[in-house]
């Protein structure tokens, strides 16, 4: 898989079919509302697989911590793309001197507990509000 940095980033065919036509409640409703070529916030990645987007990743630095998206295309799941996605994140997060990477699982994911798991599993601990923390000091 390649890990491939956007330079400013604009909204495309690829991210619409992986983040903005997600199931309903898993990430912010203004991504299945923005057009093709609207500028999107944060540092974005996506991840290749000959040739093909199969996923993105997302951060965003506020005061040394770092919020933190992780979107896999609904054909690559199963396959580690997520992990793969998170392991380049938290490299990514470290260059930039970030001391933790949170998440949140919406209560309104269609599959928040198993979400949560997974990155429970990876070193995130989970609070009341559903944010998942995680520090990447080395």
């Amino acid at each position: 898989m390649d890990w491939i940095k956007e330079g400013t980033t604009r909204w495309d065919d690829d991210k619409k079919r992986v983040v903005g036509d997600a199931p309903a409640g898993i990430f912010d409703r203004r991504y299945s509302e923005l057009a093709n070529d609207d500028i999107v916030p944060g540092e974005w990645w996506r991840v290749e697989d000959d040739g093909k987007v199969v996923g993105y990743g997302w951060l965003d630095i506020v005061w040394g911590d770092a919020e933190i998206l992780l979107a896999t295309a609904p054909d690559a799941r199963g396959r580690g793309v997520g992990s793969f996605i998170l392991r380049e994140v938290e490299n990514e997060a470290r260059q930039h001197g970030v001391n933790y990477l949170y998440n949140v699982v919406r209560p309104t994911h269609p599959d928040a507990p198993r979400v949560t798991a997974w990155l429970e599993k990876r070193g995130f601990k989970a609070s009341e509000d559903g944010s998942l923390r995680c520090s990447v000091v080395s």
